[in-house]
């Protein structure tokens, strides 16, 4: 799995998270729940991921989207 997003922003996972799956691209929203725990203190932000044959087309919807700098390293 390809890391595409990491961020205690819940707005900002539900925004690229539709935009992917109105693409038919398959994500998963990673530690959603021990975030939601802890308290929005940010100590444990949820990670958005992609199969890796998708991380491509999953980081140009992103670009695109001009949600570029929210994109973690290759």
């Amino acid at each position: 799995m390809h890391e595409l997003i990491r961020t205690s922003d819940v707005v900002l996972i539900d925004v690229v998270r539709n935009l992917l799956e109105a693409e038919r691209v398959p994500v998963l929203v990673a530690d959603g729940h021990i975030s939601a725990l802890e308290g929005g203190i940010g100590a444990f932000p949820r990670r958005l991921l992609v199969p890796d044959d998708w991380a491509s087309k999953a980081r140009r919807l992103v670009v695109e989207a001009g949600l570029e700098a929210e994109l973690r390293a290759p």
